[in-house]
């Protein structure tokens, strides 16, 4: 069984291959942003990995769904 929390953005990052800890978080969502025309997952700044990776955890609905909502959330503010 799979105990691990994947419902933190700082997990999220990771699994992603992303710095993780709170300020590159924070700059991360700071220096990157989305239009309402433009899914997530069809970013730029992706790659293509990352890509697959979240517009599969939304369209699977996997454990990671609502944490990747969040992100996409948070980049359109």
């Amino acid at each position: 069984m799979d105990l691990s929390n994947h419902y933190q953005i700082n997990t999220l990052f990771s699994q992603l291959g992303l710095d993780s800890d709170k300020r590159s978080i924070e700059d991360f969502i700071e220096n990157h942003h989305l239009s309402g025309s433009i899914r997530l997952d069809e970013a730029p700044f992706w790659t293509a990995s990352q890509s697959t990776f979240l517009r599969e955890a939304i369209e699977e609905d996997s454990d990671w769904a609502e944490i990747v909502d969040l992100l996409d959330s948070e980049l359109r503010h």
